[in-house]
């Protein structure tokens, strides 16, 4: 299988290439030249365990790596979640499930792309000989999955973009306590859409990146998104067979990309009914699927600090299909919308995807309720997918981290402060952290510094 560009500027890659590069040379996002039909091999593989599923799902995907070396692949990713069926689909009504995405190590939703995705990068270390240096930005969990996903693995350098003083505390302390001369945690003055901003300026500068062997781990990068398909299909297969056909998936986002990815799964044969989207107050998802408008704000922090973006990067996936993969029209839009901040959409899949709202002043209150209504624990975001629920489907939520990421929150909702042992022993260790000007140049200053030892080239995992 070949991957292409969003923007219809690039030659097809193999998902290697595609994994390896990140971001497409012409600004645009990779995408399977055309998607798999899963639908033959539905009822095999109905009953797999987690890791199974995910290299079934691959095999259709990494067609340019050996089955051998992607079992073991998917094996190390999978091993180190600490509940027995990985993303075990809990269910606290007749029609209300909640999918746990946190059992990864660094309790959140990002583990189950980034363990692999980490993986996948230490077979091309291993396979190229030469060291790579990861560059991301996070609006809080990604950096922490993204660190961890590539501890111990040799021949990597880590560079970690976060917004100072916009993450929680102990999200901080999972990035800058880690203790590992690897690892650059960047803390920025500004916003995450501003430090997404300077990452893809940094990843525009080709010769750069090709020298410096410059990967992704943000969503842009494909393998995060195919990653995150597996849960869902995992999920997909264990709700009751007559609870299917009125199912909606409800997904707390602000990048667009854990939703995007449940999508995908219905163009390729998997009959998903519905998506709402779950959006704290920086609501331009909400206000996009309600209105047709796509209109860029100023980001406001809140206690669901992970969705405090305004620019969604996946959603130039979703325009590349909706505009039936037209390149040139993928590139207009995308240039509108770096002038001018807004665009106006006529067409949407109403009938597929909903989108709703949470405020600050709602978020402890619906921490509160679920509690008291079925004995459980949600963590601020996932406590934004208990809004609107539409009492006509049956409701699978996306928990997308745990709780004890973010005591206070808790506490004051519920009196309740939740705690976690590998959270715990943070606590006593020292913080390491760079405040950077979060510029292209001093970001690309700072990886020429620090980057990993290696020959210079053109690598492919």
């Amino acid at each position: 299988m070949r991957y292409i560009s969003t923007r219809g500027q690039t030659e097809p890659h193999s998902f290697s290439r595609a994994v390896a590069v990140g971001l497409a040379p012409d600004g645009g996002l990779f995408l399977p030249e055309k998607l798999p039909d899963l639908s033959p091999a539905m009822a095999e593989w109905s009953a797999l365990p987690y890791p199974d599923l995910c290299y079934a799902f691959f095999r259709c995907f990494a067609t340019d790596i050996d089955g051998d070396r992607l079992r073991g692949i998917v094996d190390r990713s999978y091993r180190c979640f600490d509940h027995p069926e990985v993303a075990p689909l809990a269910r606290l009504d007749e029609d209300l499930f909640v999918l746990e995405l946190f059992h990864g190590p660094t309790l959140a939703f990002k583990d189950f792309a980034l363990q692999l995705l980490g993986n996948l990068y230490a077979e091309q270390i291993a396979t190229s000989g030469r060291g790579i240096n990861v560059l991301g930005a996070t609006s809080g969990d990604t950096g922490a999955a993204a660190i961890h996903g590539l501890l111990g693995k040799e021949g990597v350098s880590v560079f970690i973009l976060y917004p100072d003083g916009r993450v929680s505390p102990l999200q901080e302390r999972q990035m800058v306590c880690t203790g590992a001369d690897n690892v650059f945690p960047l803390a920025i003055q500004g916003s995450f859409d501003d430090a997404q901003a300077a990452l893809k300026e940094v990843f525009a500068e080709t010769a750069f990146k090709e020298e410096f062997r410059v990967s992704a781990v943000n969503s842009i990068n494909l393998a995060r998104v195919l990653a995150q398909c597996v849960y869902y299909l995992y999920a997909w297969f264990r709700l009751p067979a007559e609870k299917r056909a009125r199912c909606e998936f409800v997904v707390p986002t602000g990048n667009f990309g854990n939703v995007l990815a449940g999508w995908l799964l219905r163009g390729m044969g998997v009959p998903v009914p519905a998506f709402r989207i779950a959006t704290n107050r920086n609501d331009i998802l909400c206000r996009l699927f309600n209105t047709g408008e796509y209109r860029v704000g100023a980001v406001s922090p809140s206690l669901a600090p992970s969705m405090d973006i305004q620019v969604a990067s996946n959603f130039e996936r979703f325009l590349y299909y909706a505009v039936d993969g037209d390149g040139a029209e993928v590139r207009r839009i995308m240039a509108i919308l770096k002038e001018k901040g807004e665009y106006r959409f006529e067409h949407f899949e109403r009938d597929v995807f909903s989108a709703s709202r949470m405020t600050d002043g709602e978020i402890p209150a619906a921490i509160e309720s679920v509690y008291r209504r079925f004995d459980y624990v949600v963590d601020p975001h996932t406590a934004c997918a208990f809004k609107e629920l539409d009492p006509g489907r049956t409701s699978v939520v996306l928990a997308t981290a745990s709780p004890a990421k973010f005591p206070d929150t808790i506490r004051d909702a519920i009196g309740i402060e939740p705690k976690h042992e590998t959270l715990e022993a943070l606590k006593a260790r020292p913080l390491v952290k760079y405040p950077i000007r979060g510029t292209r140049d001093e970001i690309m200053r700072f990886i020429r510094d620090h980057a990993a030892a290696g020959e210079a080239g053109d690598d492919a995992i």
